[in-house]
């Protein structure tokens, strides 16, 4: 990474997330599909296929709705939109329930190997996820590190915490393909595969988004961390409010 793309600050016209979004997303993407999956799949409701068509509609409806509306898509959401249309069409195929555990892994891996080479790019998603301006003022930091003269323990930094993200990605693709080996076990295209996909969906934030919530955490902590030495600025000096 040149000095550019170290210390260009992100894209300011991003939308922040409040915690009404994060409630919306949480009901759409989780517990309405769960609901669904889990109450709608029998025979005499809406029927393994239309349940699992219904469930899947609310995540896929926001996501177009959110592209419409920003009109670009992200990285996060695109693979968040492409995981929803595979875990379709796994199932409505009827493919071996094997494809499942391994879209799971696949997912996360995904966003693992974007992290890495994003490093090579003049937007890396280190900023993204952690080093960005909607909770740091980054223009300060930036303005510290050049003025100290160092850059080049800056681009170390963000290096080491590109590594600590990605393995945070890389627990969660382990995590993810060990919860779909044992909780999915029924053939696709069933009422019981339905269900357990629901009890999957919903088991993944305590099994899965948590413990790579923690180390995603740490680096951020991390970064912080090393900034304020780096610079020797306050906390209060850094962090929006």
């Amino acid at each position: 990474m040149n000095e550019e793309q170290r210390l260009d600050t992100p894209d300011k016209s991003a939308p922040k997330p409040g915690f009404g979004k994060l409630f919306t997303d949480l009901i759409i993407n989780i517990i309405i599909p769960v609901l669904v999956l889990r109450r709608l799949s029998g025979d005499d409701q809406l029927g393994p296929v239309w349940a699992l068509v219904l469930a899947l509609s609310f995540p896929l409806a926001a996501g177009i709705y959110e592209f419409a509306r920003d009109k670009k898509v992200g990285l996060v959401p695109a693979i968040g939109f492409i995981s929803i249309l595979l875990t379709g069409g796994i199932a409505l195929l009827q493919l071996p329930k094997e494809y499942i555990a391994i879209k799971e892994a696949l997912v996360p891996l995904g966003f693992g190997v974007a992290v890495l080479l994003s490093t090579f790019s003049k937007r890396p998603l280190i900023r993204t996820f952690i080093y960005n301006d909607m909770f740091m003022r980054t223009d300060l930091v930036a303005d510290e590190v050049q003025k100290r003269g160092r850059e080049s323990d800056f681009d170390g930094l963000m290096v080491k915490a590109t590594w600590i993200l990605a393995s945070s990605f890389l627990l969660s693709s382990i995590l993810n393909y060990a919860l779909a080996k044992w909780i999915i076990v029924s053939p696709t295209g069933t009422p019981e595969f339905n269900e357990e996909l629901g009890t999957m969906t919903l088991l993944s934030y305590p099994v899965i988004v948590v413990p790579s919530m923690i180390l995603m955490f740490y680096a951020m902590y991390f970064v912080i961390s090393r900034i304020l030495k780096m610079t020797e600025l306050s906390l209060e000096d850094i962090m929006r409010e």
